[in-house]
C-alpha cells in the first residue's frame, strides 16, 4: 500500500462510529450541556464588554454607544473563534463536557471554521427548530445539521487520545 494511499485510507475512517464507539458515547446530551455552559460564559464576557463600551461611550461623547447594537454577536463569534478554533479544538464548556470538534478527517477546525460553524447554528436553530436537534438522532456520529454541512464531528476527548495514542 502506497503513501498516499494508507493517508487516503487513514482520513476515510478517522472516525468510525463503527470501530470505535466510545467516540460518540454520550456525545448528544454533554453537548447540550456544554451549550448551557458556553451561554454562561458568553453572557459574562458581553457584560464585561458593555461596560468597555459605556466606558468607550462616555470617552467619545455618545458615538461608541452604538456598539450595543453588535456586542452580544461579536463577543460570541470572537468567543467561538479563538476557543473552537483554538489549539484545544473546544469551548470552555465542551471542554467541561470532555468533547473536542474535529474535522471529519481528524484535523483540528482552524478559528474562520468556527465562526462560520456557530453562524451556521444560530441560523438553523433559528430557521429550523426543533428539526435541526432530530438529524443527530439519525447521525451515526451524532452530528447535527451544520455538522454535516461543514464536515465537522464531535467527539470524546479522552477517548481520541487513547484512540490517537494507539500504535498503527
Amino acid at each position: 500500500m502506497s503513501a498516499d494511499t494508507a493517508s487516503n485510507h487513514s482520513r476515510q475512517n478517522a472516525f468510525d462510529p463503527a470501530l470505535n464507539p466510545e467516540l460518540f458515547s454520550g456525545v448528544r446530551s454533554r453537548r447540550m450541556f456544554a451549550f448551557l455552559i458556553d451561554l454562561i460564559v458568553i453572557a459574562l464576557l458581553t457584560f464585561g464588554a458593555g461596560i468597555l463600551v459605556f466606558v468607550l461611550g462616555v470617552f467619545t461623547l455618545g458615538l461608541g454607544f452604538l456598539l450595543y447594537a453588535i456586542l452580544p454577536t461579536a463577543v460570541a463569534l470572537i468567543y467561538v473563534a479563538m476557543t473552537l478554533g483554538g489549539p484545544s479544538a473546544s469551548t470552555l464548556g465542551m471542554r467541561a463536557m470532555g468533547l473536542e470538534m474535529r474535522l471529519w478527517y481528524g484535523a483540528k477546525p482552524y478559528p474562520l471554521l468556527a465562526a462560520v460553524h456557530a453562524i451556521l447554528f444560530w441560523f438553523s436553530v433559528s430557521f429550523l427548530t426543533p428539526l435541526v436537534l432530530l438529524v443527530s438522532l439519525f447521525s451515526d456520529r451524532k452530528r447535527l445539521l451544520h455538522d454535516l454541512i461543514l464536515g465537522t464531528v464531535v467527539i470524546n476527548s479522552a477517548y481520541h487520545r487513547e484512540f490517537s495514542a494507539r500504535p498503527a
